[in-house]
């Protein structure tokens, strides 16, 4: 069956926020159009894109409203409750509103955002791009990194179905999925976690998950996570100085 047509544009780098968005995309089995964000030109900050997401950050997305005028959604969480509240009457990977699986997995959606999320790349950040060692910031954000993987894991072990809420994947997991399988970078061991470990592999199995991750480029998170430390850091110096350059332009602002 053909994907079902839509207005939609994806504004995207392939990043574990920015593969949220494709992945619930392809297990909806929209149409949708991709934009490749130019990062390394600072393309989420020209004027065009700034009227689309003001926090000139990845991933943000344009639609067609039901009167035909175009809206924005900015905010990876905030894409994914539209695309599943406007477009998946059969809930397929999700439930009714008035249900109290809805709730949690709203519930679940929040505690990425607000915590996973941020935590990881705070851990990413403080291991790999920092201008110099701050031992106290690796251990912060990396341990609570791990609290917050054995959070999910404990919470896996509990579904006879494997998944965060109920008997469906839904939002909650795709959320996550893209920030867990970027997990060695962020100095992190998935063995300590046999059920995220294989509620990661379970997911990679579904097809909306294989396609939505390489969109708009090959995901290369596990291949990452086969090569030594040494390796790793090396990989990290060619993001380093940008990501630092982007710190400083910022803070002038």
């Amino acid at each position: 069956m053909g994907a079902t047509k839509t207005d939609i544009t994806l504004y995207t780098v392939n990043t574990p926020n920015g593969i949220k968005a494709s992945i619930l995309l392809e297990e909806l089995n929209l149409a949708y159009k991709v934009h490749a964000i130019k990062m390394s030109d600072n393309e989420q900050k020209e004027p065009w894109f700034l009227a689309i997401n003001p926090n000139g950050r990845i991933p943000a997305l344009t639609d067609k409203w039901t009167d035909g005028k175009e809206l924005r959604i900015f905010e990876s969480g905030a894409i994914l409750q539209y695309l599943t509240e406007r477009y998946d009457t059969d809930h397929k990977v999700s439930y009714p509103r008035d249900t109290p699986e809805y709730w949690e997995v709203t519930s679940w959606l929040m505690w990425q955002m607000g915590g996973l999320g941020p935590m990881q790349g705070q851990a990413n950040h403080f291991k790999r791009y920092a201008p110099e060692h701050i031992q106290y910031g690796v251990d912060r954000y990396t341990n609570e990194t791990r609290r917050l993987y054995r959070t999910m894991d404990d919470a896996l072990k509990k579904n006879a179905h494997g998944v965060l809420v109920g008997d469906r994947v839904t939002i909650a997991d795709i959320s996550a999925w893209g920030w867990v399988a970027s997990a060695k970078w962020a100095g992190i061991d998935i063995d300590e976690f046999p059920a995220l470990k294989k509620w990661l592999h379970e997911l990679l199995k579904r097809p909306g998950f294989e396609a939505g991750r390489h969109v708009p480029t090959p995901h290369t998170a596990f291949e990452l996570a086969k090569l030594s430390e040494q390796e790793l850091e090396e990989k990290a110096q060619s993001s380093k100085a940008w990501v630092q350059a982007g710190m400083k332009a910022d803070a002038k602002k």
